[in-house]
């Protein structure tokens, strides 16, 4: 902003002023019924438009007290004032003002006199400006050839300046032509206009291997709230959680690459999950996705112009955005040969960068000449001009690796020939992968599939790497195996006939470090059998073997390479005996392992950083050797019923997410260390509390859960978690009252709580969601405090509090008001289906024959008599559809539940 108010006024403006005018992004042109009797100002007005014909700045105008058509044809006042001005002045200077004039007042603004309101007016155009400074896109993209064509086609499909619906866009086209890049482009550009904003990478690559279609779309589910809200490993329990949690928020998410409609559904199965203004943005290569799932509003990706596309080669080849002189022909036959593709281009450039003209003739007249010319054998130019080192480790990667972090990949290939410091940096530095911020190695999935159609023509006796599923059945059967061999990557779905592995099988693979038997498609057929007595490769590193179907791994199996151990819903009985050499060991997954009874060893697993036990079922005891895993974050043991000794030494310095619920013996919550962040427990758990839970700073997230009703009140320790932000407690049936409460709390759910009488919560409380499902024991004064400072919340009630004096019986009334706040009350009872399903409550609001609708409750816990659900929510002027003394009207609706009365009450603030 430009004060000209103490420059001295003469018959020329400033310089510095005229300095300040094109040096900024946006001028505000105020225009009044006086403005005309300034020649100052109509000189900034000519300096200003000069500037937004020139260098497009952005200009925006307010007429304050005078009609934009007078302004125009200088006529009535502001004309008067102009002709004034005018005397004595030239005929040019006067054309040009009039110019000016005429220009200005054809350019759409603020118009006083629609606004009641000159406060709000004057925040709207704050709101405006602060978007369209928000839409200058980051440095990290900025230099990317046609972006800014690309998002200003996306910006007119988004529509974002309606505010009042949550809509989905996809983003379609081929692999390779930059969707991703568009999208995080868009993400980054329109991220400050959101509450929340989330980029799910890699929808495609996100399946736990041997989970059902509930359990990936639990998984799913739990992925996108755990980046969104920022909370490490989220657990969710239910199919409504997206809803849930998201139904009131204005959020951006981009869901990159997804291939399936199922995990579309599970994401963003509606749009009414999200709040007002959201936005999806859904990434695919498969069309049909989109119109199956109803996306109307598809940007497809085209390639480049002819000219775009020599630029993208050649920033990437020469490092500047045209190439030198006598590279011109060589870089057209180049654009031809990759169809104009914007990653062959990428990674073409990246090949061919540094390398002099004979070079260049010689590449290219054998990707000319060859059989097959396609985007493939483009991408493998890449690939074959790499040092034999760095094309084993861009193999090991597309096969194994990929979405791994840098040191996880290091650790597995540290003991082979090859610098993988320096080759990563390699790949990067040629475009065949990306290392993001976090670490986390990336390649593009067109790359991975030449990785193994790479694998798959070498000759048999020359391959590290073994993928199809029917040659790995007649090495494992026959031992026919070589040294040469280094990874086995095996989908038994794809096979139909019976695998009986031989016991020499692995012999003759002395060099075998990875082997991954998996299942892409669930099902519980065994197709492979493993003989006693087989013996292991020694130097294995992962070992990743689903439905593992022997009760114990060979006597002769030896650990001490491993980096990853993976081996979800197996027949394992224990693993091996006594301690094991697992200095090297990072993960171990035993996730379903149902009849493991005896737990390893782990005192030397001194690495490890993730450990998972679910489903556990015959797990009696965890041993103290737990107590030396130093690094450990993550560490998840639900559903383990017959655990009677738990961990008792977690005061680990790494722990941040603990989760031990389903063990029904346990009394005591371990030792923890200060930086735990979640924490999921039993409620048995709390009869003895450890010393560390004040310095409990960091911990946001608490849930108590009980099998048997036991707990009667809560640790005082809760008050002093100053930093806890959702709290909740399920079928604590002897809990009466609920002690003092940390003031950072947000939300807090107590369900079943039969006995809970009473609730407080401090002054200062910043709570926003209560939810008391079958607490049917809440006095006067918790009621009304529930039903007072939450926005929303959920008790046991039959009858709608008296401030709800708009009320009808049934699921539906009509209220006329010029208010635009309202809180919402609906008395519901369950119906008998409602064992298993997920309830849904939604409110449909029409507004003078306008309507809009709303999903208001999903998910909650199965309720046993009749609940009174609570609500608050602005109504926000859409296209003018808010007047004086609206009609308005309720109708509710809701699936396994049954509306017995309903009421709203308006809400006056001081302004209003």
């Amino acid at each position: 902003m430009f004060d000209d108010q103490r420059i001295e006024r003469s018959q020329t403006i400033a310089p510095a002023l005229t300095q300040a005018i094109r040096e900024s992004r946006i001028s505000i042109v105020v225009l009044s019924k006086n403005y005309a009797s300034s020649s100052w100002c109509l000189d900034e007005l000519v300096e200003i438009l000069k500037c937004k014909e020139s260098m497009g700045q952005i200009v925006m105008t307010v007429f304050y007290g005078v009609d934009p058509s007078h302004v125009r044809n200088q006529t009535r006042d502001f004309g008067i004032a102009f002709d004034e001005t005018c005397q004595g002045k030239t005929e040019e200077k006067m054309r040009i003002w009039r110019q000016a004039l005429t220009n200005v007042g054809n350019i759409a603004g603020e118009h006083f006199l629609n606004w009641d309101n000159e406060s709000m007016m004057i925040e709207k155009i704050a709101r405006d400006v602060s978007n369209k400074l928000n839409t200058r896109i980051s440095r990290d993209f900025e230099d990317m050839v046609g972006i800014e064509t690309h998002l200003n086609k996306l910006q007119s499909l988004l529509h974002l300046d309606d505010e009042e619906e949550a809509m989905i866009v996809g983003i379609c086209g081929p692999a390779g032509i930059g969707k991703t890049t568009i999208a995080r482009a868009l993400h980054s550009r329109f991220s400050n206009s959101f509450q929340l904003t989330c980029f799910m990478e890699n929808v495609t690559g996100s399946c736990n291997s041997g989970l059902d279609e509930y359990g990936l779309k639990m998984h799913l589910q739990e992925n996108l709230l755990s980046k969104i809200l920022n909370q490490n490993s989220m657990k969710v329990y239910h199919l409504g959680a997206i809803q849930e949690r998201l139904c009131d928020l204005k959020v951006l998410i981009v869901l990159d690459d997804v291939d399936d409609l199922k995990k579309l559904e599970a994401l963003a199965d509606e749009t009414r999950w999200f709040g007002p203004g959201s936005r999806i943005i859904v990434t695919t290569e498969d069309q049909e996705i989109l119109e199956q799932h109803g996306i109307s509003n598809t940007y497809h990706v085209d390639f480049p112009t002819s000219e775009e596309a020599r630029q993208i080669f050649s920033r990437f080849a020469f490092r500047q955005r045209y190439p030198p002189y006598n590279f011109g022909r060589l870089v057209e036959r180049v654009t031809k040969l990759c169809s104009s593709l914007p990653l062959g281009l990428r990674v073409m450039g990246s090949s061919l960068r540094g390398k002099k003209e004979n070079e260049w003739e010689v590449i290219l007249n054998r990707l000319e000449n060859s059989l097959c010319q396609d985007i493939e054998r483009v991408l493998k130019v890449g690939y074959d001009n790499l040092h034999e080192n760095d094309q084993s480790l861009f193999l090991h990667i597309a096969c194994f690796f990929n979405l791994e972090k840098d040191d996880y990949v290091m650790a597995m290939l540290s003991d082979g020939n090859l610098d993988v410091r320096l080759g990563l940096k390699t790949l990067a530095y040629k475009s065949l992968v990306e290392i993001s911020t976090e670490g986390e190695v990336v390649m593009h999935k067109l790359l991975q599939q030449m990785g193994s159609q790479v694998v798959q023509r070498q000759e048999p006796w020359k391959r590290q790497i073994l993928i199809d599923a029917h040659e790995i059945c007649d090495v494992l059967e026959t031992d026919s195996g070589s040294r040469s061999v280094t990874g086995i990557c095996y989908d038994t779905s794809t096979i139909q006939d019976e695998v009986y592995i031989r016991a020499g099988a692995f012999k003759r693979m002395r060099n075998l470090r990875f082997l991954s038997i998996y299942k892409t498609r669930f099902d519980r057929k065994d197709r492979v059998h493993v003989p006693e007595d087989m013996d292991f490769p020694s130097r294995l590193r992962l070992l990743h073997w689903v439905a593992y179907p022997r009760k114990c791994l060979p006597h002769t199996f030896c650990p001490e390479y491993l980096v990853e151990l993976n081996m979800p819903e197996n027949e394992l009985e224990k693993l091996w005996e006594g301690p094991q050499p697992l200095t090297n060991l990072k993960r171990m997954n035993l996730n379903g392992s149902k009849h493991l009874k005896e737990f390893p060893d782990l005192s030397n697993a001194t690495n490890l950083e993730r450990l998972f036990l679910d489903d556990c079922e015959s797990l009696v005891e965890i041993p103290c050797s737990i107590g030396s895993l130093h690094k450990l974050k993550y560490l998840f043991m639900e559903k383990c019923l017959n655990l009677q000794h738990g961990p008792t030494h977690c005061n680990l310095a790494s722990l941040e997410v603990f989760k031990l619920i389903g063990s029904r013996n346990l009394r005591k919550i371990p030792d923890l260390s200060t930086n735990i962040v979640s924490l999921n427990v039993m409620d048995t758990m709390l009869e003895e509390v450890p010393d560390s839970f004040r310095h409990w700073s960091r911990l946001r997230s608490l849930y108590i859960y009980s099998c048997e009703p036991t707990l009667e009140k809560l640790p005082d320790f809760i008050k002093y978690l100053h930093g806890l932000t959702v709290l909740q407690l399920l079928n604590l049936r002897k809990l009466a009252s609920l002690p003092e409460l940390p003031a950072s709390l947000t939300s807090l759910t107590v369900a079943s709580s039969v006995l809970l009488e009473t609730v407080s919560f401090s002054f200062d409380s910043t709570i926003e969601i209560l939810y008391f499902p079958n607490c049917f024991k809440l006095g006067r004064e918790a009621r009304r405090v529930i039903t007072t400072i939450a926005l929303q919340a959920l008790l046991p009630g039959s009858k709608i509090p008296a401030e709800f004096d708009h009320r009808a019986i049934g699921n539906s009334l009509i209220i006329r008001s010029d208010f635009k706040r309202f809180r919402i009350c609906v008395v519901i009872s369950r119906k008998e289906k409602m064992e298993k399903d997920v309830p849904k409550l939604l409110c449909r609001i029409g507004i003078n024959d306008c309507y809009v609708e709303k999903l208001i409750l999903q998910g909650v816990q199965r309720i046993e008599t009749e609940h009174m659900f609570i609500s608050s929510f602005d109504l926000l002027d859409k296209d003018g559809w808010l007047q004086q003394d609206n009609e308005i009207s309720f109708e509710f609706s809701a699936t396994y539940l049954e509306i017995i009365e309903c009421g709203v009450q308006i809400v006056v603030d001081k302004t209003d």
